[in-house]
């Protein structure tokens, strides 16, 4: 049977290819066990989480994946199809489905859910994963956040879903030694391969065509959520679920706070609006950022400031490639950058201060993008070089705290054999290109 509830971006031969990368990492004696996400309580649709989707693509909650370096083999656990829900809400993957989800997983076997607690009995080294799962609109900052937050409370139950499991697994598997299969799931993740980049070229699209689609939809007295609300009717009718983060779309002022949300101001005259904002195309999102003059027309400061900026992306797509370090690679387009800014004037000294912090910074390699819109682990670190299939948010940034001016372009990259992609390359950098494109929907 075709599910209409899988999805179609990865085959069993990706997925067991993870699963290989774990056997590799977790030893031959270790077995490890990923739960997926539970189910919903109102009615939203089901997104299963990242580590789980990785693994094996089932979108279904309540299910449990075992992944047994000792034979080489995964095993697919799920609950058995409910009839009556599926006469009133259609058929979902379950354990009645055995053959069909081995051949679309890899996975050796689908069992049912009760007989996890008796396969893993006798395992000696389990792995799961520690790390807060991530779910719809989430990743690790925001969910330490959020435990953060809980922390504080009395009134709340400050045991993690993934805690809670951890606890069980020892208190039913005598002897077991539970260890933390996040540091590695995060690794993996870190480096796309061919099928994770075909999927990220398109939500790289769907986030500039938003970008543009706003663009073009621009005029003073529009509120910042309708921008928003453009991206979100072409997301939606390009194939996404919705967004792959809250929108970030701040005019005048609220630009300084880096990461507002609120979205609720009108755009004025002669202000100017950042956008940050990607969709959640079968789990996996994009990160970008542009920032234009509502009447499309950059004053001379925006101008002068957003100018720099542009000029200093570009050079660095320029440079990246892989085998190069992080720290050289910014040392390189630093020096690609002095004769335009020998012949560059300034119109303030705070803002050559600037300019030159923005230079010295490492922050235009921020963070890593993918399944989450900051996915996993840092990739920064000065050992380690650049290598094909590295995706991350290029992101330079420019602070004049004397003003509150905050000033960024942004594209998600990823590096290939040959230098370097740009997924979200299809919304223009160039001042000129777009000033010609704001407003033009509205004329």
């Amino acid at each position: 049977m075709n599910f209409s509830y899988y999805q179609s971006w990865f085959d069993a031969v990706e997925f067991m290819r993870r699963h290989e990368q774990v056997y590799e990492a977790i030893g031959n004696e270790a077995v490890a066990v990923v739960q997926g996400g539970g189910p919903v309580a109102g009615f939203e649709t089901f997104r299963q989480t990242n580590d789980f989707f990785y693994l094996c693509g089932v979108e279904v909650p309540q299910a449990y994946l075992v992944l047994d370096a000792r034979s080489r083999g995964a095993i697919l656990y799920l609950p058995h199809r409910d009839v009556c829900m599926a006469s009133i809400e259609g058929r979902e993957p379950c354990l009645e489905d055995h053959d069909e989800l081995m051949a679309l997983t890899g996975c050796i076997d689908v069992r049912a859910l009760e007989c996890l607690e008796k396969d893993l009995q006798h395992v000696s080294i389990l792995y799961t994963p520690y790390a807060p799962t991530e779910g719809a609109l989430a990743c690790q900052d925001t969910l330490r956040h959020q435990t953060k937050l809980n922390n504080t409370d009395p009134w709340v139950n400050h045991q993690s879903r993934e805690a809670f499991f951890c606890a069980k697994l020892k208190e039913r598997i005598a002897g077991v030694e539970v260890r933390d299969l996040s540091p590695i799931l995060f690794g993996l993740r870190l480096h796309k391969s061919d099928a994770e980049i075909r999927l990220m070229r398109q939500t790289g699209k769907l986030s500039a065509m938003g970008v543009i689609e706003a663009m073009k939809q621009t005029r003073a007295g529009m509120y910042e959520y309708q921008l928003g609300a453009i991206a979100d009717k072409l997301f939606i009718e390009n194939g996404a679920r919705g967004a792959g983060y809250r929108p970030i779309i701040a005019a005048g002022r609220n630009i300084w706070m880096m990461h507002y949300y609120r979205n609720n101001c009108l755009l004025e005259e002669g202000e100017w609006v950042l956008m940050d904002y990607a969709p959640d195309l079968c789990n996996y999102t994009n990160d970008i950022g542009r920032m234009w003059p509502v009447n499309g027309r950059y004053s001379p400061v925006q101008r002068e400031l957003y100018g720099v900026v542009v000029k200093y992306h570009q050079t660095l797509l320029e440079v990246l490639r892989p085998g190069v370090l992080p720290g050289e690679l910014l040392k390189e387009a630093a020096q690609k950058m002095e004769p335009y800014l020998k012949t560059q004037p300034f119109s303030k000294a705070i803002y050559e201060t600037a300019v030159k912090r923005m230079m010295a910074s490492d922050k235009a390699l921020t963070h890593p993008v993918g399944l989450s819109v900051h996915d996993g682990s840092a990739y920064t670190d000065k050992s380690n070089p650049f290598k094909p299939g590295l995706a991350f948010a290029l992101d330079p940034q420019l602070w004049v705290p004397e003003e509150e001016l905050y000033v960024r372009v942004e594209d998600t990259v990823v590096i290939t054999e040959q230098g370097v992609e740009s997924f979200t390359s299809l919304a223009p950098h160039e001042l000129d290109e777009v000033e010609a494109l704001v407003g033009k929907g509205c004329r």
